[in-house]
């Protein structure tokens, strides 16, 4: 666990999770939390204070039982953001199953806290046409159907393949809007959101911009008209925020954090 830095009273400090934390968005989070003091649990497969995998029930528990350890049995938030964006069926276990499992697991060590708070990380990807029948699926809680559908994807052309990271990330979504108002949630005192990112420079996307050609592309395809893609810093100031004391109204909503490209996909549509 990393502590709060020296000169700012542990009093003060509040303890977060943040999975994923080795790289990319998890990191800029974690490295952000630490400045302002507070104490952060880490979580990833590999440089962690819990090294486990979330594509396994045994390290969904594994997490849960490292944590309460790690924490004492209370935790103020989670930035669940763990994913994978390869065309293959671990995405599916880790971006939804693997995301499900920590916000639930956890929510126990949060209802110890005063001020608890819960944030996961979609994708603007969630906005593209789904598999329609990956996400059944994924909604009805059915991992080994989830999985086996996601095998059929992923052996098929690339455009099937291409379909599993953005229905993970939609079925993330409803999730967060189906639960965020349930007594589990809000009846509970606990906010839940989340936060769907566009285009950020991270090692998961380094293969997808590494040339002009496809940056170029990738802007034909998320359109980013303010400022483009981004550092990942910027996506660790809003999912601090939303996990901050003052935090403490916003319910079951996804914020696009992404240059503009939900406005121009989706325009009018949310109304």
């Amino acid at each position: 666990m990393v502590p709060a830095p020296r000169g700012k009273a542990l009093s003060m400090s509040r303890t977060y999770v943040v999975t994923g934390s080795a790289s990319g968005i998890g990191r800029a989070t974690l490295e952000l939390l630490v400045e302002r003091g507070e104490k952060v649990i880490g979580v990833d497969i590999h440089d962690a204070d819990v090294v486990v995998d979330l594509s396994t029930p045994d390290g969904r528990e594994s997490l849960v039982e490292q944590v309460t350890s790690l924490s004492g049995g209370s935790i103020d938030a989670v930035v669940a953001n763990a994913g994978l964006a390869s065309p293959t069926s671990k995405t599916v276990a880790v971006n939804f199953f693997g995301t499900v499992a920590t916000l639930e697991g956890l929510r126990p060590l949060l209802a110890e806290s005063s001020t608890p708070r819960a944030v996961a990380v979609t994708s603007m990807a969630s906005l593209f046409p789904p598999d329609d029948e990956l996400l059944a699926a994924l909604l009805s809680g059915s991992e080994a159907q989830a999985l086996e559908r996601a095998e059929i994807l992923a052996a098929g052309t690339p455009e099937q393949g291409s379909l599993i990271y953005g229905t993970t990330k939609r079925a993330l979504a409803l999730w967060i809007r189906r639960n965020a108002a349930t007594a589990e949630w809000a009846g509970a005192n606990i906010p839940l959101n989340g936060v769907a990112p566009g285009v950020v420079e991270t090692p998961m996307t380094s293969s997808m911009i590494a040339t002009p050609k496809q940056r170029e592309e990738m802007s034909a395809m998320v359109p980013m008209p303010l400022n483009g893609i981004f550092e990942p810093r910027s996506v660790a100031y809003l999912l601090a925020w939303l996990t901050s004391v003052e935090n403490a109204h916003l319910c079951g909503q996804v914020v696009f954090i992404d240059g503009g490209s939900d406005v121009i996909i989706r325009q009018d549509t949310t109304w």
